[in-house]
């Protein structure tokens, strides 16, 4: 009853509260911190008091072990720098006892351990360590020996530590001891700790919930009021009404005062609107001001009203009487200067007066009953960006309202505004007017000019044309000039390199004339002395003469192939036949090859393969031996004395990347001890006509090409070829080769026959076929041969060849004529049919025999010259069993014969 009565306010509801949930924590906090004060004293006994004794004891320990490890030192090495922990034991565990001594005074028990502990220390000091020091100082072995047999100080020094362990063990456990007891008050305490927060929060939320209620009660009651005033659609006349004496009789004071703040801002707004709308659609300044006199003096509860526009003229600027409100015209002014009268003043300061004590006799207001004089006086300039447009005046018998002077403030934007804009258009207007006028005048010199332009402008666009076309032809000019020069500049880079080119080509024919007259000169002269034989000669010196013969053959075959074979390259006909290559038979094949020319040059030779090898690789093999075979062929051509290496091994995988193909890269080294190559000249002697030394009278024959071919034939098995040169030193030449080549031509199975025809088509050094045993030579005898050739050197050496054989050859000397002894005669074993023959050539021959005359089993092997790409299979389409390429080797020849042959043979 007596919290009922007494007045509080919501400040002073919220401190009482506050007051009582401090006090109740204010006594939590005393007793809690009560409690840890005690629990903090037993915590800071065990963690200073327990610790010190613990390191007291493992320092009195330790100090007994220096001791003892200083005096053992002593003894073995004699020497006194190991006395020093002794001394320093020695000097220190009395006050180390005696700390620990004053630490155990409340603890008699363990005290009484210690005190048995010194005694101990005190024998072994005196009955050993002292002892057995004096006695090494006095070199007395034997009185040593005599205490270490004794063990008098191992007995003492185990008592001690039996002592220490059983001094620590106690300690240990009435530290345990403690420690729990100290868990069993922290639980205690928490447990009181929890108990006053609950007894705190119950406290807490009854004194809230009473606080609450009695304050929120109170707001409720401000919240239904507004409420109701919104429900009432916002009527800003409505009032709040509050009984309390708190801070909510503030707030609802507070919201009156907003509402009366709503109201008045309303009333503006809705007068600034009202007036607003007035404005539209007024062109007269006269209007524009008297419409607005009459609807503002009434707002603003005035009795009279009157309007000044600015007028400006040759005397200056002057405010004229524009409109008026409730007035008689001598009543009032009609004008006023700047800074002249009330109006005059206002325009010129720019500001408001107000005047709230008027005379009597100032002005009368009148009307049908009778005359009052107004009191209150209003005069504002209608200001627009800095310059005053108007001066209105208004009059009352009640005081302004702030409202009306905001009112009034408001609206002089939009009234200067609307007065400029009614301004602006009427001189527009006047302007419009004038203009008008001075069209038509305008309109008249307008249609002369314009003859006048018209004409101008064909003359304009004539020399507009003119113009362009001059620049057009200037342009092309130009760029003519531009071309031609650019065309000269090639020209003269052409012919300096077709000057070079053929340069080149002169020397490259005269080392070729040279090369091939030489082996030709030595094929005359021993032919003609071979042809002139009176049998003067004996069987071996004709046999001599037909192998140098034979040899320069080989030669003048060997510089043909190379010929065709860079012309087939640089015509991008050569073919390339993928097949899997046993790298691991290169290396006996290369010493088969030349260990002769190594032994001939006394050089030595080597083939090294690198264990990392890949025992097959897949590529044109063929092409491979060739290059190989040129570079070795150089390599001793050129090496004098020394040796010549070849190396077989696995490049750095950077170069799969840099020929951009997948898996491993075989790199294949020929290295040689010879005369070297300049720097200048390592990159010139692998283009074509170009040689280290081009000039008639070298010292090294040779076209100069094989370099030119190994490049090529490298570039086509995907890889590339590199040189390392210094003169006088050697050469190393190195050919990169993927292990796999990726050849866009299908590669065709070959049966043995084909193995048996294959020729290298650009062979440097042909290998000879290995002779067959006698035993096959019954094969040949009987069988009967078709020979169709138109050439009479070739027919006499085949019909020579194949006679000695015991076979029967009949001659054709064009396709028309074999066809003819076809059909009289089909008993043939084998034919051979040359492909250019007059009259009828072999494809045409082939294809009728095969087509016409049904002779689909007949073996016909092809003999032609040509080494071109895609001859064998232009053969094999016209009908050929197989194909073999002039000039024929012999052996080549009867190894190809047995085959088709003995398949005959088979399948009779």
């Amino acid at each position: 009853m007596i919290i009922k009565n007494i007045k509080f306010n919501i400040q002073a509801k919220i401190i009482t509260g506050y007051l009582t949930i401090l006090i109740c924590l204010g006594i939590s906090l005393l007793i809690v911190n009560a409690r840890m004060t005690d629990l903090q004293k037993q915590a800071d006994f065990v963690s200073s008091h327990d610790i010190q004794v613990h390191d007291l004891v493992n320092q009195l320990q330790k100090n007994v072990l220096n001791m003892e490890t200083g005096m053992r030192g002593y003894v073995i090495t004699g020497d006194s720098q190991y006395l020093e922990p002794y001394k320093e034991g020695s000097r220190s565990w009395l006050d180390n006892y005696n700390n620990l001594h004053s630490l155990l005074m409340y603890n008699t028990n363990q005290k009484h351990n210690l005190e048995e502990i010194k005694p101990l220390i005190q024998s072994w000091i005196k009955d050993s360590g002292e002892y057995v020091i004096e006695a090494k100082k006095a070199n007395d072995s034997a009185a040593l020996n005599q205490h270490f047999k004794e063990n008098t100080g191992k007995k003492l020094t185990d008592q001690l530590n039996t002592q220490f362990d059983s001094f620590l063990k106690e300690e240990k456990q009435l530290t345990a001891e403690r420690i729990d007891k100290l868990n069993q008050n922290n639980m205690n305490l928490r447990i009181t700790f929890y108990t006053i927060i609950i007894l705190v929060t119950i406290i807490t939320l009854v004194t809230a919930f009473s606080l609450g209620n009695s304050i929120v009660k109170t707001i409720r009651q401000v919240v239904r009021t507004i409420q109701s005033i919104t429900e009432s659609k916002v009527d800003l006349s409505t009032r709040i009404k509050v009984k309390t004496h708190d801070e909510t009789r503030d707030l609802a004071d507070a919201m009156n005062n907003l509402l009366s703040s709503l109201e008045k801002q309303s009333w503006i707004q809705k007068s600034m609107t009202e007036i607003s709308t007035m404005y539209q659609g007024i062109t007269d300044i006269t209007v524009l001001a008297q419409t607005f006199i009459t609807k503002l003096a009434p707002l603003l509860d005035a009795v009279y009203g009157v309007v000044y526009l600015r007028k400006a003229d040759g005397q200056g600027v002057h405010f004229v009487k524009t409109a008026g409100y409730a007035i008689k015209d001598q009543d009032v002014a009609s004008s006023f200067r700047l800074g002249e009268g009330l109006v005059g003043q206002c325009a010129l300061d720019q500001r408001i007066f107000l005047i709230d004590t008027l005379p009597e006799d100032h002005i009368k207001l009148t009307s049908g009953l009778g005359a009052s004089s107004p009191t209150h006086l209003l005069v504002a300039p209608i200001v627009v960006e800095g310059k005053v447009e108007a001066v209105i005046e208004f009059a009352a018998l009640q005081p302004f309202l702030a409202q009306h002077l905001t009112l009034l403030d408001l609206l002089q934007d939009k009234f200067g505004s609307s007065i400029t804009s009614v301004l602006g258009r009427m001189e527009v207007e006047r302007l419009l007017s004038e203009s008008q006028v001075m069209t038509e005048e305008l309109q008249a010199q307008s249609e002369e000019l314009q003859a006048q332009s018209e004409e101008l402008q064909m003359q304009q666009e004539q020399l507009q044309i003119s113009n362009d076309y001059l620049e057009e032809q200037n342009h092309y000019a130009e760029q003519r000039a531009a071309e031609l020069k650019k065309t000269k500049d090639e020209l003269v880079e052409y012919s300096l390199k077709l000057e070079e080119s053929s340069q080149y080509k002169s020397d490259f024919l005269a080392n070729m004339s040279h090369e091939l007259r030489t082996p030709l000169n030595s094929i005359l002269i021993l032919s003609q002395m071979l042809m002139e034989n009176n049998e003067e000669m004996d069987k071996a010196e004709v046999e001599e003469y037909s192998r140098v013969v034979y040899t320069a053959g080989e030669d003048l075959l060997r510089l043909i192939d190379d010929i065709l074979d860079l012309s087939k390259i640089e015509a991008g006909k050569i073919e390339i036949l993928t097949d899997e290559v046993n790298v691991t038979e290169l290396p006996q094949l290369l010493k088969s090859m030349f260990d002769p020319v190594a032994a001939k040059k006394n050089v030595a030779f080597e083939v090294e393969t690198h264990p990392d090898v890949p025992p097959v690789i897949s590529t044109d093999g063929q092409r491979l031996q060739q290059i190989l075979k040129n570079l070795l062929s150089n390599a001793f051509k050129f090496t004098e004395q020394g040796s010549v290496t070849v190396r077989m091994e696995l490049a750095p995988p950077d170069f799969a990347e840099k020929l951009e193909v997948e898996g491993p890269v075989m790199a294949i080294s020929v290295s040689d001890t010879g005369i070297g190559i300049p720097a200048e000249k390592q990159q010139i002697i692998f283009d074509a006509f170009q040689q280290v030394d081009g000039t008639t009278n070298r010292q090294y024959g040779g076209t100069g090409l094989g370099l030119s071919i190994c490049r090529e034939f490298t570039r086509l098995l995907g890889g590339l070829i590199e040189l390392e040169s210094e003169p006088q030193k050697g050469s190393t030449f190195t050919i990169y080769i993927p292990s796999r080549l990726e050849s866009e031509v299908q590669q065709e199975e070959q049966a043995l026959k084909e193995v048996a025809a294959g020729v290298n088509e650009v062979a440097v050094t042909q290998i000879p076929f290995e002779k067959k045993p006698p035993s096959s030579e019954h094969l040949f005898k009987g069988k009967k041969v078709l020979l169709v050739d138109d050439d009479a050197r070739n027919v006499f050496a085949l019909v020579t060849a194949l006679e000695r054989k015991g076979m029967v050859v009949q001659v054709a000397e064009n396709g028309k004529r074999a066809l003819d002894i076809l059909r009289d005669n089909t008993d043939f074993d084998l034919i051979f049919m040359d492909i250019m023959m007059p009259v009828m050539g072999g494809y045409e021959a082939m294809k009728a025999i095969r087509h016409d005359l049904k002779m689909v089993h007949l073996p016909i092997i092809a003999l032609t010259a040509k080494a071109m790409k895609g001859e064998r299979s232009k053969c094999m389409e016209a009908g050929a069993s197989d194909y073999i390429m002039k000039p024929l080797n012999i052996d080549q020849l009867f190894s190809l014969m047995r085959v088709w042959l003995t398949e005959q043979v088979n399948q009779s």
